[in-house]
């Protein structure tokens, strides 16, 4: 029986069984060639009969693949399963097929109603239409339970059959591999010939099919399978019923056997009986490239869709339409390719396919030919080539009139008004909040990452550090159509929804510096109906706490808030009288808390010290009525700190530095306090602790030293004195301070060192005879620098009046 006699649509034969590979160029060209031969009157496909309304929206011209069709739990969102689909898919060229020769098309697998709820309620599952992921580890499952022995060899196969029977055949016919196996029989076809047999592939791969599941189920068979194909099978012969012109079936190649099959319809309607079902909803989703591409979740496990995509779409020389698309992209990325590259890769991929013994150039010798040709045997340009074109940044698009949910719909109509499109590549943004359209793209990300919709990451600005400007990295992924889908929760808008979201999160806030975080996304995402209700909550645990280090921790958000209050123009008076009354309570109880700690409690209070003394400087005195002073009172509080004993040198010596950069202590005090801490009646751990806390931390300690060779000398002389049984003690924590600062820096502290006392003298007495300084200033040097400071100041057409005076300082740079 030929092909074409067995898979006739006429009804007389059976049904036409087109078994694929999901995700398949060749598959799909097959798909295609087999439904033109046969011409059935219905097109049954391998997928979610739930979604059978939503089949005509695949004609709409505003429907581009890849997407993926979503069914998710109506009372529990995150249960979702996706069935993706690409232009390249076999499933895709079937239902566009029957769209456009007006035939009726059905979705046959077991529902989604009943699939979600055999999964747990609180997990997440993502598939393919066939589960090939699930299938393997219920195989591997279905092996260690079965536990055959080294005598049974139909059970010591049936796992690595059942895994991936394509790398069974592909043994079979004397490959070890698989991917390239198939490529050469099945997905190349068009692009190297053909027997002119339509339906021939189809029959041979049945065959195969057949007899691998006979192998497998030796060894034991996967129930979930014998349900969904008991399923299907009931399908397939009700639309037999109801078709004079015959029925094609597009399913996995795996499942082909047991369509096939004869088994009583009681048999099969036992099977289904009393499946748990649960409510479920279904949409179109757009999906990506790189989503096809990965091995883990849903990852269809296609590790080229970028390439399938252009064997499908190719009309005839692949090799080269491929080869000149890298050439471009190449060309695009600032490296020199010619189109005699190209002619040259060309050739070389056609060499080595011919010496592989392979019909067609396949992407691992156009590969080959690229990193020989057009990289010169570098694989950096080469990864280039497979992010962008192997896999692709390829996103899909669905019709407006795709079902969503009401906060979908609402997400899709604040991004068009913001011209804020959604897209696969990852991508910066760069947003001004002075501008009105800027402010509000800020506000939405802020308040899609608050619903736990993380379309974007905030990174560092570049250029500013102010607070008018930030930066985004932004990218779609598929999977945020169930975290919006699971948001629609809280509300039927963006807005709505965070700001409902963020009073919940109020509420159930386990500390205070949940709810100051909280109270400063809420001005980033722009929620003035949210932040009262957190306000409220925050003044009320603030009241509550006692606990100095949660005080501190809390209050540096709250200040940060302000400054955005300022920029966005949002009301922060409620925010500023909250904020200083936290730093006044942290002023009151910081001395005591900061005795008797040990060595782990004091480092962490002294980066409560750095917080607190960051965020007084950004309140300032008058930000909130009633509450002046702030800065004062705050640098009395680090005189008293500086000034116990009973503080740790760690926190003593933090102190002492941010009071000498405050301009507050001079540095002749400085030096007195240094000399204290490090005299010899003070223990050397503490004074290495001292040290750390004045030079360390990253605090600019390194160029202090290097300009203030008082302190240096100090700390030389004092590190001199330790006795031999204490330096290994203090060893660690020095060589941790200094070994924070720049390598330069490190570099000229040791020739300072190296040279003594007596030879580097002090900074103000230096001579012309050390290195790197003079006795005075090289004025002809200095005027040097002019221009770029007229430059940097817009001055750079006028001529300069001056340079430096007799006094060595800069009076007049312009005219």
């Amino acid at each position: 029986m030929t092909g074409t006699d067995r898979g006739r649509a006429d009804g007389a034969l059976g049904p036409v069984l087109l078994g694929v590979r999901h995700h398949g160029p060749g598959s799909a060209r097959a798909v295609r060639a087999a439904l033109e031969a046969a011409r059935p009157g219905t097109v049954l496909i391998e997928g979610p009969p739930e979604a059978d309304a939503l089949i005509p929206l695949a004609a709409d011209e505003d429907m581009r693949p890849p997407v993926a069709l979503l069914a998710h739990a109506v009372d529990e969102p995150g249960r979702s399963a996706f069935w993706p689909l690409a232009e390249f898919s076999p499933e895709w060229v079937a239902l566009r097929w029957a769209l456009e020769h007006d035939v009726p098309a059905r979705f046959i697998d077991l529902p989604a109603a009943h699939s979600l709820a055999l999964w747990s309620a609180d997990e997440t599952q993502e598939e393919d239409t066939q589960q090939e992921d699930a299938e393997r580890e219920d195989a591997e499952r279905a092996a260690e339970e079965q536990g055959s022995g080294p005598g049974d060899p139909s059970g010591a196969s049936a796992p690595e059959v059942r895994a991936d029977p394509l790398a069974a055949l592909a043994g079979a016919a004397g490959h070890d591999d698989p991917e390239r196996w198939w490529e050469d029989v099945v997905e190349h076809r068009g692009h190297g010939g053909g027997d002119g047999d339509a339906l021939a592939p189809f029959t041979a791969l049945e065959e195969a099919m057949g007899a691998l599941r006979e192998t497998e189920e030796g060894g034991g068979h996967d129930a979930r399978d014998r349900v969904r194909e008991a399923y299907m099978r009931l399908q397939v012969r009700a639309a037999q019923r109801e078709s004079a012109r015959g029925v094609a079936v597009v399913c996995g190649a795996w499942h082909v056997p047991a369509l096939r099959r004869k088994v009583t319809a009681t048999a099969d309607r036992a099977l289904l009986k009393g499946l748990p079902r649960t409510k479920v909803d279904l949409t179109w989703v757009p999906w990506t490239y790189r989503r096809l591409s990965r091995s883990g979740g849903y990852g269809a496990g296609i590790e080229s869709p970028g390439w399938y995509a252009h064997l499908f779409g190719a009309v005839d020389r692949p090799v080269e339409r491929w080869l000149t698309k890298v050439a471009g992209l190449l060309r695009d990325e600032g490296r020199i390719v010619s189109s005699a590259h190209v002619i040259e890769a060309v050739r070389l991929a056609g060499t080595l396919a011919t010496l592989r013994g392979r019909p067609l150039a396949g992407l691992g010798e156009t590969t080959d030919a690229v990193r020989a040709v057009m990289c010169d045997g570098s694989d950096v340009p080469l990864a280039l080539v497979r992010d962008r074109l192997v896999v692709g940044d390829v996103l899909g698009e669905v019709p407006a009139g795709a079902p969503a949910v009401p906060l979908q719909r609402d997400l899709a109509r604040v991004q068009r008004r913001l011209r804020l499109k959604p897209e696969a590549r990852r991508r910066e943004l760069e947003l001004d909040l002075r501008k009105d359209t800027d402010a509000s793209r800020s506000r939405l990300l802020h308040r899609l990452r608050l619903l736990g919709v993380g379309w974007g990451e905030p990174a560092a600005s570049r250029g500013s550090t102010g607070t008018f400007r930030e930066t985004w990295r932004l990218r779609w992924e598929p999977e945020l159509s169930v975290r919006v889908a699971e948001a629609g929760v809280w509300g039927t808008t963006v807005l709505a929804a965070a700001t409902a979201k963020a009073e919940a999160d109020a509420v159930t806030a386990r500390d205070l510096a949940e709810v100051t975080a909280l109270a400063e996304r809420c001005l980033l995402a722009g929620l003035p109906a949210a932040l009262t209700p957190v306000m409220r909550i925050l003044a009320d645990r603030a009241a509550l706490d006692t606990d100095v280090g949660h005080l501190a921790r809390a209050l540096p958000a709250l200040v940060r808030s302000l400054r955005y209050g300022d920029v966005r123009g949002t009301d922060t008076g409620a925010l500023a009288e909250v904020a200083a009354g936290l730093a006044g309570r942290v002023f009151v109880g910081l001395p005591a808390a900061c005795a008797a700690l040990d060595a782990d409690a004091a480092d962490e209070m002294r980066g409560h010290v750095d917080a607190v003394h960051g965020a007084v400087g950004l309140l300032g005195d008058t930000s909130a009525p009633g509450h002046g002073g702030l800065r004062s009172r705050w640098q009395a509080v680090l005189r008293t700190l500086s000034a116990r004993d009973i503080v740790p040198g760690v926190v003593r010596g933090r102190a002492v530095r941010l009071l000498l950069d405050d301009g507050v202590l001079a540095s002749d005090e400085a030096a007195r306090s240094m000399g204290l801490a490090l005299s010899r009646g003070t223990p050397p751990a503490d004074a290495a602790a001292w040290i750390e806390g004045f030079v360390g931390g990253g605090s600019g300690g390194g160029l202090l030293l290097l300009h203030d060779e008082r302190l240096l000398a100090l700390v030389d002389t004092w590190l001199t004195g330790v006795a031999a049984e204490a330096f290994t003690e203090v060893l660690p924590l020095l060589r941790r301070t200094f070994a924070a600062y720049e390598p330069g820096v490190r570099r000229s502290l040791g020739e300072l060192v190296r040279r003594g006392p007596v030879a580097r003298g002090r900074v103000t007495t230096a001579g012309p005879g050390i290195p790197g300084f003079a006795a005075g200033l090289d004025t002809e040097r200095a005027d040097a620098v002019l221009p770029v400071v007229r430059l940097l100041l817009g001055l750079a057409g006028s001529a300069p009046a001056h340079g430096l005076d007799g006094n060595d300082d800069l009076v007049e740079v312009d005219a």
